[in-house]
């Protein structure tokens, strides 16, 4: 999922040959996320317990907002182009170094500084597009939305692949970590081919104190913020716990996951370029937004009664989770964005800081809940979470 960026890094020139160079680097980068995104927790267990990877995510979390509260001054100093590119090396380093960690020692560090630098390399890839956008307001829906369906297509093909290639014996995550780090070569070059002159805009620098001050002042931007941060919390569980849960509870082999995790993306690609659209032209966004999170609520709590590995059950399921995840998910950066400018960075700034803040609190809240409750409650629990969202969504000014 993006991370969004300020917007007054939006300038006039908008190149079509850009935008398809976008566009490739998005997909080939998607494509590297995903491949290994749901196989992490499982990956760290072969390290720690379950109830111990929930802290590694936690301490991610908290090196990717430090690193981001300061990213504007590594910005300023070697601009977006040289620290892209520095943070993709770094990335594909990473990811070889962990395809052939033996040891906890080097493995655990390796992955924390994998579940930092993803957010950072996205962020970079979000100052190009939202310079080549410029200020098209009145097409937010449809760019993000088409955005989101790229990366929610790539995400699903490469779920489903890297199901394919652990297999269903002992699970060997050597290659997977290889070929996701050989993704980001062809990426490079994109990067390197194409955006090497870019031109940086100032970027200013980030005041947490303002910025707090002013997101607590602004009712819609407040429960905008809330919303987004529920979504992103439900993002982080699904991440850390349900592959875990469907290897060892259930009794899946990761064949048949990496299956189910495509039939329950592939919601996000038949929907989300549609509700941007729909956001653009024809209906507000908070009713949307509403029944994306009652979907949610509902599909996610019913988990508990699927305790028998049928991949066909466990992909509608999936699917239908992930249907109120993709309502909920565009309408929250449509709205947002739409109720944003040039002059309101510092709430921009907060809004972006909820990907990073929902692993801290829901991978240490996830862990706690482990001690004292079964897996399967767990999601009962995240359902649960999901029901203030909806008056989350409901207090908002619609903008239809």
């Amino acid at each position: 999922m993006p991370v969004s960026v300020f917007p007054e890094y939006r300038v006039a020139s908008r190149k079509k040959e850009n935008f398809s160079a976008f566009y490739g680097a998005l997909v080939l980068l998607s494509l590297h996320w995903a491949f290994i995104l749901y196989i992490n927790s499982s990956y760290l267990e072969q390290f720690v317990s379950g109830k111990i990877v929930g802290l590694l995510y936690v301490i991610s979390a908290l090196i990717t907002i430090s690193v981001f509260l300061y990213a504007t001054h590594f910005l300023n100093a070697i601009g977006n182009y040289h620290f892209i590119v520095l943070l993709t090396v770094l990335e594909g380093a990473v990811l070889i170094g962990m395809a052939h960690a033996h040891t906890a020692t080097w493995a655990l560090p390796l992955f924390v500084l994998h579940q930092a630098i993803v957010p950072l390399i996205l962020f970079c890839l979000d100052i190009f597009m939202e310079e080549m956008v410029g200020e098209e307001e009145q097409t937010t829906g449809g760019r993000r939305g088409l955005l989101l369906t790229i990366m929610s297509l790539m995400g699903a093909l490469a779920s489903l692949a890297s199901g394919y290639i652990i297999g269903d014996g002992i699970p060997n995550f050597s290659f997977a970590y290889t070929i996701s780090a050989l993704l980001l070569i062809p990426f490079l070059l994109i990067i390197i081919g194409c955006f090497r002159k870019f031109v940086d805009p100032p970027y200013h620098n980030f005041d947490i104190i303002r910025g707090f001050t002013c997101f607590w002042s602004q009712s819609d931007m407040r429960n905008v913020f809330f919303a987004h941060f529920l979504l992103q919390l439900f993002f982080a569980w699904m991440v850390i716990y349900t592959p875990i849960y469907l290897a060892t509870v259930v009794g899946f082999n990761w064949k048949e996951i990496g299956e189910i995790l495509f039939g329950g993306l592939m919601a996000y690609v038949f929907l989300e370029y549609i509700i941007g659209v729909i956001a653009d032209k024809w209906l507000g966004e908070k009713e949307m937004m509403a029944l994306g999170f009652v979907i949610m609520a509902i599909a996610t709590s019913w988990f508990v009664f699927l305790d028998k590995p049928i991949v066909t059950v466990w992909m509608l399921a999936m699917f239908i989770t992930r249907v109120g995840a993709s309502f909920v998910e565009t309408t929250t950066e449509v709205y947002f964005f739409k109720h944003t400018g040039g002059k309101d960075t510092d709430l921009i700034s907060f809004f972006r800081i909820t990907r990073p803040l929902s692993y801290i609190i829901g991978a240490a809240l996830g862990s706690l809940s482990l001690y004292f409750f079964s897996f399967e409650l767990l999601f009962v629990l995240l359902g649960l979470l999901m029901i203030p969202g909806l008056f989350f969504a409901m207090a908002l000014k619609d903008t239809k």
